[in-house]
């Protein structure tokens, strides 16, 4: 302890170590918390990084699942077909027999 040539009484002294002791610790406790601080920072940055990968990842999905759903409406197995050929079939007979009938 520096005095700078002032006396100080006992009470004084005691009072100065423990402001000393406590100013230390809160110096402690500030250091800790800038640790857990840059710490969270880091972990948050790390999360969001994950976020957005999963993100990105997701819209990837997303367009395969509609590319899926598109080719899946376009092709045709053995039976869609000829339920398609039938189908279009019957509708061709119906739009023939309404043109006959517009033209009576």
């Amino acid at each position: 302890m520096y005095n700078f040539g002032i006396v100080m009484t006992d009470e004084e002294k005691k009072r100065l170590s423990t402001f000393e002791a406590r100013l230390r610790h809160l110096v402690f406790l500030h250091d800790e918390l800038r640790r857990e601080n840059a710490e969270l920072k880091q972990l948050l940055k790390t999360k969001q990084e994950e976020c957005e990968q999963v993100h990105a990842e997701y819209e990837a999905l997303e367009g395969d699942y509609t590319n899926l759903k598109t080719a899946m409406t376009i092709s045709l197995n053995g039976s869609d077909v000829k339920e398609t050929k039938l189908r279009l079939s019957k509708l061709v007979r119906e739009v023939d027999k309404c043109i006959a009938l517009l033209n009576e």
